[in-house]
């Protein structure tokens, strides 16, 4: 019973001792200071569960239909995400390098997650990342999808193909 009672006042002592740092102000949230590595594993984990739990949602849209990738390129474009992802022939912008987490190289991701997750994460963003939900800025599922299936395919995209894809119709990718 004693042992018990140590246990948890230790549990208690713990939790006020964080607490006391985190909400202290103890803990830095510059992005200028290195993460700490128990604080971003614990964030990773929680993001990929998360992802994975709400991004089941199956494509509304043809996602290997030329007209639909294309579409995606633009709105891809329109939209933004070049500056912190880039794009076939396209660096990002250089401030992207100073974010925390760093934005994703897509190539990578869309080898590692299925599109229902690509999907979620583009329709709802992710918080303390700088990834922002393009539901809240009035981009449609049927948009959203087809930025889905251009980021699939952007591996294979040549710069040529990417440049017209972007460049054809961009004022009504946007709207």
């Amino acid at each position: 019973m004693r042992l018990l009672a140590l246990v948890g006042a230790l549990a208690i002592i713990g939790a006020i001792a964080i607490g006391g740092c985190l909400f202290g102000g103890f803990y830095s949230v510059a992005a200028t200071q290195p993460e700490n590595e128990l604080v971003a594993s614990a964030l990773e984990q929680i993001r990929m569960a998360s992802i994975a739990r709400h991004g089941e949602q199956r494509a509304t849209v043809a996602l290997e239909d030329p007209a639909v990738v294309q579409a995606g390129a633009r709105a891809y474009a329109a939209r933004g995400c070049v500056s912190c992802h880039g794009a076939p022939g396209i660096t990002w912008a250089k401030f992207s390098e100073a974010m925390r987490p760093y934005p994703p190289d897509l190539k990578d991701v869309v080898k590692a997650r299925e599109p229902g997750e690509l999907f979620f994460v583009i329709k709802n963003g992710i918080k303390m990342t700088g990834m922002p939900g393009f539901a809240l800025i009035g981009a449609d599922d049927r948009e959203i999808w087809s930025i889905v299936a251009f980021i699939r395919r952007m591996p294979n995209v040549s710069e040529a193909d990417f440049k017209a894809w972007s460049e054809s119709g961009e004022a009504g990718a946007s709207q």
